[in-house]
Parts: C-alpha cells; structure tokens; sequence
C-alpha cells in the first residue's frame, strides 16, 4: 500500500494534509485506513491546532468512493473508536476533533468527497475550479455518509433536498451561496487565503479554541446516531438491480477515469441511457 495522504507541518500548530490517489483521488479502504490513523494523531497530539486538507490534483479534491470496491468488504471493515463503520468514524470525530479542520476545494468533491469536506469545520472552494455534489441518487443509490444531516443545517431543508435529490454538479461560487462552502475565493488566491486563515488561528491558544469550538458543537452537529442507518440504506440501495446497471453504464463511459463522466458527473447520472436493467455487471455489492 503507498501513501495517498502527505502530512506537511508549516508552522507550530499548523498541518497540511495533502490528497495523492491517481488517477482521480478516489477514496477506497486503505483512504480510511489513512485517514482513521490520522484523525488518532490529532486526537492525540497536544500541539495541533489546525489542519488544512488540499489535493495534489486540480481536477479532483476527493471524487468519490471507488464503486469497485467489493461493497461487502466495505460494510465488513472493522468498527471504529466510536462503534460506527471507519468511514462514519472518521466523519464524526473529526467534526468533534480538539483541533480546527479546513477544507481547501480545487476540483471535483463528490459522494464521499463531499461527506468528507462537509464533516470538515471549514470549507473553502476555488470560485472557478471547485465542484461539490451528492451524485448518488442520481444512480438509484442513498449516500451513506448521511450528508442529508449536514447539509439539511448549513443551507436549510430545500436546498438541502435540491442538492441531494437533484444530484447535480455545484461550482464554487453557487456552493457559496448556498452555505455548501463557507466562501468562494478566486483560484489564483485559494492557497494564500486558507493559508492565512490556517496560520491566524495557529497563533492562538488552544485551550480557548477548543472550548470554543466545543460549545458550536453542541448546537450544531447532527447525533452521531443519524449516521448509521444511512449507511445501511446505502448498502440495501446498491444492491438493487437498477442501481447497478446504471452504475455499469456510467463505468463503461468512463466513470472512475479521467473523462468527461467524471469531470461533468451531474450532467451524465441524468442520462436515459442509464436506465436499463438488462447488462452484465462489473462490480459486486454486498
């Protein structure tokens, strides 16, 4: 297994993580391996304050979950810390995480991409190259990080409803107006931008960050008991044979390279062409 998470220190208090899967940044098993472990050492480590999440690739920040992985052997990882699922673990604690989490968006977050940065405390998108969405009714399937939580509280019930049920493609700036991201920066300003952010609150005491951080929590995170049965839904809805040829079809485009299927996802889940049932399938499920 080779590293897809490269963890830089800029500054006392200030770490970078930095996304490396080619060819597109999917997130598979040994993505939350990685990340379980990294999300240990923050949790651990008295002196981090913030970290900033960024991809090495312009195109893709995290695309999404790699659809052929074996879905039983994705249900049967082994529990977390908390009892949930690694993948909804890791989401959990690291909204709840004694330390600031930034996400930096150049390209495409989607699926568990988006689960990913939604559970991060900040969101920051490049206006011309981010791309945040929920593609996964769109292929018949429940998005099992249960982001319906998430963003059902930072952009209200219909947006919410509109990202999710729409499973369309949303670029930074309409991210922004939504309340999918926290601000829209030009692409030439992102690094510098979080950067400063990320370094700003380096500089100030941990204790009081925590505490503080502490009390928006408590107000404003969904029960951790609201993940679990989205993800059980999520393996019941991919087993279903629509889903799956739908999901075939988007493979045989070129779903999962780096294609037009993935660079406009939203427009090609909306395809008639995905809705026979009558083809061989190239992935199992659970």
């Amino acid at each position: 297994m080779t590293n897809q998470i490269d963890v830089s220190y800029p500054a006392p208090g200030y770490w970078r993580a930095e996304f490396c899967n080619p060819p597109i940044n999917l997130i598979d098993m040994d993505t939350i391996a990685e990340l379980s472990h990294l999300i240990s050492r923050l949790e651990n480590d008295p002196d981090v304050k913030v970290i900033v999440f960024e991809s090495r690739d312009p195109d893709f920040f995290l695309a999404h979950y790699d659809v052929l992985v074996d879905k039983a052997r994705t249900a049967e990882m082994g529990r977390g810390p908390t009892g949930m699922h690694p993948w909804l673990d890791f989401l959990v604690r690291l909204s709840r995480a004694p330390v600031v989490s930034i996400a930096s968006i150049r390209g495409r977050a989607r699926g568990a991409g988006s689960e990913f940065a939604l559970a991060c405390d900040m969101r920051f998108a490049s206006a011309e190259k981010a791309i945040l969405g929920q593609f996964e009714v769109g292929v018949g399937a429940v998005p099992g990080g249960n982001p319906m939580a998430r963003l059902a509280g930072l952009m209200g019930r219909g947006r919410a409803l509109e990202v999710v049920l729409c499973a369309d493609d949303f670029p930074g700036v309409l991210a922004e107006r939504y309340g999918y991201v926290n601000r829209a920066v030009s692409d030439a300003e992102l690094d510098d931008f979080v950067d400063l952010i990320a370094r700003r609150i380096a500089s100030f005491d941990k204790e009081a960050m925590v505490e503080a951080k502490r009390f928006i929590d408590d107000c404003s995170l969904p029960d951790d008991a609201a993940f679990p049965p989205a993800l059980e839904q999520f393996f019941v809805s991919v087993a279903r044979s629509t889903t799956k040829a739908r999901m075939m079809r988007l493979l045989t485009d070129g779903l999962q390279k780096r294609t037009d299927v993935e660079l406009n996802l939203g427009r090609h889940v909306a395809a008639d062409a995905y809705l026979t049932t009558d083809d061989e399938l190239p992935f199992t499920s659970s």
